[in-house]
């Protein structure tokens, strides 16, 4: 799910439509969890259709919302199970030149029997207004819902062309849509792509239609944050010559806080030794997890963030390029996850920065799923449990120390020792996360 706003996104809001361009890659936009469920099924309909993979494009709106969903009920006990086969085809699975641009020529042309697709089944649908309208809205995801509650708070009624399948986009629906129009609002959460779709469908169809959305306009829609019903209605007020009244809402006394680490985190221990022993003017590299919280009060202690298991590698380069300390925190599922790379890499370039693995024994910030060094696989059988110490060992390392954080004064001795070796140190700080324990106990 895309995060417009980064509601829980440390690094960017992300707009996933951006793929399509790149792969070629069909992306369904659900507004609703009807759709997430209908749109569900349609996507394996057209990946199984047309021999490739589909993309489901939500965002934190579309999965925050509740509604009665209609679905279709399955006998699983009816239905046989059969093992899966490989079934051998080089012609697909091995693409090297000169069949890899036989490929890419299969590809688009798949991409143009989707959208004709996409024609016939109405995937694409038009709701709303009269058929001799002059304005219209062409909108795609949760800001359907938007606009129709502003156009609702407007007393108007516009035809909307509502685009599920962003990619491939039908030139005749839309062409269809915007002919006869003189405006039209295109409304879409972060950057435009749609908007410069729609340009180009507009120069053949209708030169002179006047089309509004994140430019042309002081009143144009943001490439940033979510868009709300007061945002969209400002914005078809303007695009019809209404007044919108901007509801205004009830704002309290109530101290913002920043997000917290939950009650006996082992993190705590951890954060807090390593501040007291870190030198001053230390490089303290941050990475994802719940231990992102490093950065904010009352620790202040992260330098930088930037993508899954970056800080390894990030710590690496500042360590060849600087002669200050660095030390790099990873939790023991982002280590598995892409961390190893990092300490292989630092290793190899003969870098001597300190990585600290805060283990928890778990995923811990997105549920608690299970990772390698558990034990247990993602269904929850008994797997082999891969000690992190050892994977560091054989990468290379030759300073490690696995310790229990809430020794506060051997991490804080060995955290000092080890800042002053002159090849890569690990220190494993090894602690189940409190609330995984809490599950455990209690069954």
């Amino acid at each position: 799910g895309d995060d417009p706003s980064c509601h829980s996104s440390a690094q960017s809001e992300q707009n996933s439509r951006g793929y399509a361009y790149l792969s070629h890659v069909p992306i369904l936009e659900p507004a609703d969890p009807q759709e997430c469920y209908d749109f569900t099924k349609l996507g394996f309909e057209i990946s199984e259709k047309f021999n490739m993979p589909v993309i489901l494009r939500t965002t934190t709106r579309v999965a925050h919302q509740r509604m009665p969903v209609s679905y279709e009920i399955r006998n699983p006990k009816s239905e046989i199970r059969k093992a899966g086969e490989f079934v051998k085809n080089p012609r697909q699975f091995s693409t090297m030149p000169p069949r890899v641009m036989e490929m890419k020529k299969e590809l688009l042309e798949k991409l143009e029997k989707i959208k004709l697709f996409a024609e016939k089944s109405k995937i694409n649908k038009v709701s709303g207004g009269q058929t001799s309208a002059k304005m219209g809205i062409v909108v795609s995801g949760v800001a359907y819902l938007y606009v129709l509650e502003a156009m609702k708070e407007l007393g108007i009624d516009l035809p909307v062309l509502k685009v599920n399948m962003f990619y491939p986009l039908s030139e005749k629906i839309v062409g269809n849509f915007i002919k006869n129009l003189k405006k039209v609002l295109v409304v879409e959460e972060l950057e435009g792509y749609l908007e410069k779709e729609i340009k180009a469908i507009a120069k053949d169809v209708n030169p002179k239609l006047e089309i509004y959305g994140k430019g042309g306009a002081p009143w144009a829609l943001p490439e940033i944050g979510e868009l709300n019903a007061d945002k969209i209605g400002g914005a078809v007020a303007k695009l019809t010559g209404k007044k919108f009244k901007v509801q205004k809402q009830k704002i309290t006394d109530v101290p913002k806080r920043h997000s917290r680490f939950c009650e006996g985190c082992p993190h705590v221990f951890s954060l807090a030794a390593i501040k007291r022993a870190a030198p001053e003017g230390t490089i303290l590299g941050g990475d994802i997890g719940c231990y992102m919280m490093a950065g904010l009060e009352p620790f202040n202690m992260q330098d930088y963030l930037f993508s899954m298991a970056s800080s390894m590698g990030i710590s690496h380069g500042v360590k060849k390029a600087t002669k200050q300390k660095v030390i790099s925190l990873i939790g023991d599922a982002t280590f598995f996850h892409s961390g190893i790379s990092g300490l292989i890499n630092a290793v190899y370039n003969k870098s001597s920065p300190l990585f600290i693995i805060l283990d928890n024994r778990t995923t811990a910030m997105t549920g608690n799923e299970p990772n390698p060094g558990m034990g247990k696989t993602g269904m929850g059988e008994d797997s082999q449990e891969l000690k992190i110490e050892e994977i560091a060992k054989a990468c290379g390392v030759k300073n490690i120390k696995v310790l229990d954080p809430i020794n506060a004064k051997e991490l804080e001795d060995t955290v000092k020792d080890f800042l002053e070796k002159d090849d890569v140190s690990v220190i494993i700080c090894r602690r189940i996360c409190k609330l995984l324990e809490n599950r455990q106990k209690n069954g």
